[in-house]
């Protein structure tokens, strides 16, 4: 009897700087795809279809009209039926991720450190909406 394919976890680790959580996202059933750019991101989206996405909110003051490149690929995952989003940012920046929260309000964010059990508590509840 063939096994059903496991999810796929889309992981972005553009800078990093925190644990590896691929183990983790492993132990709560994900088939991990680890991409090191949004822009390589957006190109994976175009071929699968992850039912989770993690990334970092990494803020960029240089952009006109957006906080970050996070933008371009949560308005792509928004073409995905019940993906759950977790990004995580720095502290100081929330008020920047507020902004991003607001356009885009099914992510849930995580401020560093992050704490492993929340975040598998939240892989397993799976997608908002």
């Amino acid at each position: 009897m063939p096994t059903a394919p496991r999810a796929i976890l889309l992981s972005i680790v553009e800078l990093g700087g925190y644990p590896n959580f691929t183990p983790l996202y492993e132990q709560a059933g994900y088939q991990v795809t680890i991409e090191r750019s949004v822009r390589k991101a957006l190109a994976f989206l175009k071929k699968a279809a992850p039912a989770a996405i993690v990334a970092e909110f990494n803020f960029q003051s240089d952009f006109r009209d957006r906080t970050s490149s996070l933008e371009s690929l949560l308005a792509a995952a928004q073409r995905l039926a019940a993906v759950k989003v977790i990004v995580f940012y720095e502290q100081e920046h929330a008020h920047q991720l507020a902004k991003l929260q607001a356009r885009f309000p099914e992510i849930e964010a995580m401020a560093y450190p992050i704490e492993s059990g929340r975040l598998a508590a939240s892989l397993a509840r799976g997608a908002v909406g």
